[in-house]
């Protein structure tokens, strides 16, 4: 895991409290990791928000696509 990519995650934690703020800081993450990272960052993602209803609406795609439902 590089650094790049444990920063991100760990502004994501701080910040999910906030649907919305999450979605914010998840696409920014998404733009400065390579490929690879994005698709650990998308699998920590669901696996995180299992049990954060919270966070629950926000959806990832296997594309990289982000939805907030």
């Amino acid at each position: 895991m590089s650094k790049n990519f444990k920063y991100h995650r760990s502004i994501l934690k701080k910040v999910s409290f906030d649907a919305e703020l999450f979605k914010k800081e998840l696409i920014k993450a998404y733009r400065f990791l390579n490929p690879h990272e994005r698709l650990e960052l998308g699998k920590w993602v669901r696996s995180y928000i299992e049990d954060k209803t919270q966070l629950q609406s926000i959806e990832l795609s296997d594309f990289g696509t982000i939805t907030l439902g």
